[in-house]
């Protein structure tokens, strides 16, 4: 048996025997030992570059790395079973979903350690129990006298480990926390690469939070190193990347460049590329955005990064994954269900169109709606590699150029921001990540957009179209009345012990701080066990 000096302080929860193994937290050491270094140096490197895009810097491409972007390569081809990815599921790792999502009929199920799911003690171990048991094929749940288990069919299986910024209190090694990207990958790769080679599959991951080539390059070396580490040749896991960081968009070659061996391919993380956007310009009256509800993907910035990405991807034999239908369709009403629907059509037939080979779903109601509108496109192909994209020609300007034509900043954009907001950090800190609220699936990233717009419109003197100025104080007068609404829609129990007021406190924290606070989990991680 190894030994190992890293300290847990998480309480024995659910999983934790077998999945906390003495030779699985030693890997799961060795790996921050190995790279915390780096990764602290790349968070610094975050952190300048950002100092410089708020004191008015502007966004390029990289004039080092031109050679990268010139010349001629490709990423090595995926295996069989990441080539077909029309319709991703994503959600958190608890049981019956995991059950739920590989039964779904989609081609992929991206298990969430990351936004979906709150960084509970209990939800990151007993996570990667459910995903043991998933590969096993011995996952089961009982609920309310229904029986769930496994299809003979079910989804290929892909796992977000959490970005390079959020750490992992529980576990610490020379009395710090680790990083949480080191225990949610190590562990799952320790227990299930074998598991996963022996039943014809390979250990698949999703990226986020990537802001650089340079954080992409460090993914690579862990990869290898971990690789090695467990006698796995290298090349055998596959890594896609979530473009959701305005910087990375920059990157994008360079990104598939540096994981080359180990890609499969980018994703157009819209939701985090909307809020990286305010975040990075946070302080630039000149890149205000309107209501979120305005900031669509045929604007001209959003419009110009997605197609980026698909040229890029294509280039390069990468396959480009489309964003997230976040809607949620309604099993009791059937005009809100229709017009979910169809707003999940129109998303997916132009990305479909665009050249994506496929699209991510929250909910299991529309994988067949996506996957109809690819295979309508796709026909029999099992991706779109083969469509290149010449017409498109995207430049640094065009990518830095925050701007909504026509668009406006309504009351009811205010209101739906506090109230999203608060719902949506109550619900994570009663340790659920994605929440059901207005129709919409929300998780940590649309939060993010709601708190950060706030903080941007009062921040840059910004004004309710043809009303108010947004000032501390209406925002504070909102919050009252939206908390109300809130208390009256669940009632007097529910919002006692729901944790509406103390997310009403750390909304107000990250949306009327000072300096805008880098991600709302970061201090909301402190709330949390």
């Amino acid at each position: 048996m190894a030994t190992t000096a890293i300290d847990v302080r998480g309480a024995r929860v659910t999983d934790a025997d077998r999945v906390l193994t003495e030779d699985a937290l030693a890997f799961v050491e060795r790996l921050q030992r190995e790279f915390g270094t780096r990764r602290n140096e790349l968070l610094a490197a975050r952190q300048q570059r950002w100092k410089a895009l708020k004191a008015g810097g502007t966004l390029d491409f990289l004039p080092e790395t031109a050679k990268v972007r010139s010349s001629e390569w490709s990423v090595a081809p995926v295996p069989k079973d990441l080539e077909v990815r029309k319709v991703e599921i994503t959600g958190p790792t608890d049981r019956k979903m995991v059950i739920n999502a590989l039964n779904s009929g989609a081609s992929v199920y991206m298990a969430d350690f990351e936004d979906a799911n709150t960084p509970t003690w209990e939800n990151m171990v007993s996570g990667q129990g459910n995903l043991i048991d998933a590969i096993e094929r011995t996952i089961t749940f009982e609920d309310k006298g229904k029986r769930y288990a496994l299809d003979t069919e079910t989804a290929t299986l892909v796992v977000r480990p959490r970005g390079w910024h959020l750490p992992e209190k529980h576990l610490l090694v020379d009395g710090k926390p680790i990083a949480g990207a080191f225990m949610d990958f190590g562990l799952y790769f320790f227990h299930n690469a074998r598991r996963l080679l022996d039943r014809g599959t390979a250990p698949y991951f999703y990226l986020a939070k990537t802001e650089s080539h340079l954080e992409a390059r460090l993914w690579n070396d862990v990869f290898s190193f971990a690789q090695d580490a467990l006698g796995v040749p290298r090349g055998t896991i596959k890594a896609t990347v979530l473009i959701e960081v305005v910087t990375a968009a920059l990157e994008m070659d360079e990104i598939l460049y540096e994981l080359r061996d180990h890609s499969g391919g980018l994703n157009a993380g819209r939701w985090d590329y909307i809020f990286s956007v305010i975040k990075k310009f946070d302080q630039r009256s000149d890149c205000l955005l309107p209501d979120r509800i305005q900031v669509t993907m045929t604007v001209p910035f959003m419009r110009a990064y997605t197609e980026l990405l698909v040229k890029t991807c294509h280039r390069r034999g990468a396959l480009a994954l489309g964003g997230m239908a976040a809607y949620i369709p309604s099993r009791r009403d059937p005009v809100v269900n229709e017009q979910a629907l169809a707003k999940v059509r129109e998303d997916k037939v132009r990305e479909a169109t665009d050249g994506f080979d496929g699209t991510w779903v929250a909910h299991p109601d529309l994988v067949a709606t996506a996957m109809a509108e690819f295979d309508r496109v796709l026909g029999t192909k099992r991706n779109q590699l083969d469509k290149q994209r010449p017409d498109v020609h995207v430049s640094a300007a065009q990518l830095g150029d925050i701007r909504v034509p026509g668009g406006t900043i309504t009351d009811q954009g205010v209101r739906n921001n506090v109230s999203v907001g608060i719902q949506y950090i109550a619900s994570w800190l009663r340790g659920t990540g994605a929440a059901a609220i207005n129709n919409l699936m929300e998780d940590a990233a649309t939060s993010e957009i709601a708190r950060s717009q706030v903080w941007q419109w009062v921040h840059n003197g910004a004004s309710i179209t043809g009303g108010p100025a947004i000032t501390p104080e209406l925002v504070k007068k909102v919050e009252a009345e939206e908390l109300e609404k809130i208390r009256a829609a669940v009632g007097d129990q529910l919002y006692r012990t729901g944790r509406y007021d103390e997310a009403a406190r750390l909304f107000e924290h990250v949306a009327l701080s000072k300096d805008f606070v880098e991600f709302l989990t970061l201090p909301g991680y402190e709330l949390i066990d």
